[in-house]
């Protein structure tokens, strides 16, 4: 009789009993004390026994139905298949060519009735003991995980795995960059893009020696393991590993994310000369406006354009496009004409302290109610291991319990630690007239003498968004500096920052820590008119919540989880444009 031979082992399995080599000694000895049996054909693989698509076995199919050989022989039914239905197909496929199947250790025989359902049978124990072993290495993943340690996966750039403890240990060649990325992303307001091209020009490489992308500066951005922790089946553990990155910097990188979005506006101006790239959003379908130019027969000229009527048409979108010089020119002159407003930035900030002290009593409350549910939940996992240790509930019962109101007394400290932060915060002083207009000399500078990147990185870090209020008007939302930012720098040294101090790439708001950088206050929008505008009289600032910020901004009043200092508030005046000189007007270029 013709005997094909099948032997095959798993990835995981070169080291135990069944090897290759094994099989192969036992198969040919089983063979040898058969009469009239001879091997023809020997098929070898290494692959999961799960799997129906194998190289080797594809092969011994084909030479089956050729009729090369009478019978294939095995060492156990699972080295064939470790599925029922996988191996009821083998099984018929063997059958339409003739051909019987038969193992070395298990005492079956398909060609009767009996045999095949012997056969069946041992199909299904295999496939137990696989679901079996991976809910083990699914445990032991989760203990390792519990335990901080790394669970698999490419390393993150800035580690290596220890071979000995399978945790993650700095790597001190590359540590330094991961917080590099994320203090251009955070403070200088630097894209993807452009963080990746700096990078490149400076010499740096990804782990596997390739140029930085867009997409590798995006998942380092992305990684929680720079704040320490590790992940494995959709939760997030703490790690053993050291942190790269502060939890309050990468928590202000995830807001910047999630504003930006992911969108080919944001892409497709990121390393533009549009200092608006990303700021205006149409009114009519909500996509992104990008800027795009025309060339005329002399000139170039720029517009900024809704995404839809750019790639689909106006019959898509009728929204208007704006000149780019126009646009920018007034949204500059804008911001500088804010910085001669003192009265305005002290009733922003007034109105601040006023709407901080109320939600400090909903904080102080809430806090209250946070240090009761963690008393309650502590005194309840004391109770259940008291039962444990008295022997009245068994270690499965308690062990679950446990485990559930440990993760959520851990969510009641963190929850505790936020509000006690949130109750403790200050108001900022109102800055001078002297240091706004310190302030607005240093932007007019940067604006006046700075290359196109650093203006960019300017308008970028200074206006929030610039909202399209009517067919040729649009509304500024400016960023404010924080008062103890420009105390902390004089007007000389922000000078110097901007006529080269920083690295090429940008300007850089002064600052001395992240959380310096802007006040816990302002976004001031100001209301557009006609040009030339003269109606004299002033308004109190009233709190505005942009849509855009979410339900929790609404609910909360202010971003209960951001960085903080970091633009809990929009403040916006109905008559501010009324009392400046000139107010914001885009005016369509009909040319």
């Amino acid at each position: 009789m013709r005997v094909a031979i099948y032997i095959r082992i798993s990835t995981d399995e070169e080291n135990q009993p069944f090897s290759l080599e094994a099989q192969e000694n036992k198969l040919r000895s089983y063979i040898s004390s058969q009469d009239d049996w001879h091997v023809v054909q020997i098929y070898s693989e290494q692959a999961s026994g799960s799997a129906t698509e194998r190289p080797q076995l594809n092969k011994l199919l084909a030479a089956a139905r050729a009729g090369r050989f009478d019978l294939v022989l095995v060492y156990r039914v699972d080295r064939f298949s470790r599925s029922v239905r996988g191996l009821a197909q083998l099984m018929d496929e063997l059958d339409s060519a003739g051909v019987v199947f038969r193992s070395a250790t298990e005492p079956f025989d398909t060609s009767d009735p009996a045999g095949r359902m012997m056969v069946q049978m041992l199909a299904v124990f295999a496939e137990f003991e696989r679901a079996t072993l991976i809910d083990r290495v699914i445990n032991g993943m989760e203990r390792k995980a519990a335990r901080g340690e790394w669970c698999g996966g490419a390393r993150p750039y800035g580690y290596s795995i220890d071979p000995h403890t399978n945790k993650l240990i700095v790597k001190e060649d590359e540590a330094g960059l991961p917080p590099h990325i994320f203090q251009m992303y955070t403070h200088k307001r630097l894209g993807a893009k452009e963080i990746a091209n700096q990078l490149n020009d400076q010499g740096h490489r990804t782990k596997t020696g390739k140029p930085w992308s867009r997409n590798s500066v995006l998942t380092v951005l992305r990684n929680r393991a720079y704040i320490g922790e590790v992940f494995f089946r959709g939760q997030y553990h703490s790690g053993a590993h050291p942190a790269l990155v502060e939890e309050n910097v990468f928590a202000a990188a995830q807001e910047i994310l999630t504003a930006r979005g992911d969108d080919r506006a944001k892409r497709a101006g990121n390393a533009s000369d549009y200092l608006l790239s990303g700021c205006l959003t149409c009114p009519e379908c909500h996509k992104n406006y990008l800027g795009h130019a025309a060339h005329g027969n002399k000139y170039r000229y720029r517009y900024y354009s809704c995404y839809s009527r750019l790639r689909y048409g106006k019959k898509t979108c009728s929204s208007q496009q704006f000149p780019a010089d126009q646009l920018e020119r007034a949204v500059l002159e804008a911001l500088l004409e804010t910085y001669q407003r003192t009265d305005l930035f002290e009733e922003a900030i007034a109105e601040v302290a006023r709407r901080r002290s109320e939600l400090a009593e909903h904080y102080r409350a809430e806090l209250t109610s946070v240090e009761t549910d963690l008393a309650n939940t502590e005194a309840a996992i004391e109770r259940y291991l008291a039962a444990f240790e008295s022997g009245t509930m068994s270690e499965s019962v308690c062990g679950s319990r446990v485990k559930e109101l440990a993760g959520k007394a851990a969510q009641l400290r963190d929850r505790h630690g936020e509000l006690a932060r949130l109750c403790s915060q200050e108001t900022e002083a109102a800055p001078t007239q002297e240091e706004l207009a310190a302030m607005r000399d240093h932007i007019h500078h940067a604006v006046t003498n700075g290359s196109p990147p650093v203006v960019k990185n300017l308008v970028q870090s200074l206006v929030a968004e610039v909202r399209i209020t009517g067919e040729r008007t649009v509304q500024p939302v400016f960023r404010i500096p924080a008062n103890d930012s420009m105390q902390a720098h004089d007007h000389q040294t922000q000078v110097r920052l901007l006529s080269g101090g920083v690295p090429p790439g940008g300007f850089e708001p002064p600052h001395t820590a992240p959380e310096a950088g802007w006040c816990h206050v302002v976004f001031l929008a100001l209301t557009c008119g006609e040009l030339p505008f003269s109606v004299s009289g002033a308004g109190r600032c009233s709190v505005h919540i942009p849509w855009w910020l979410g339900e929790r901004f609404r609910h909360y009043g202010c971003c209960t989880r951001a960085l903080p200092r970091a633009y809990p508030f929009f403040l916006c005046s109905p008559v501010v444009a009324a009392s400046l000189p000139r107010a914001v007007r885009a005016v369509k270029d009909d040319a």
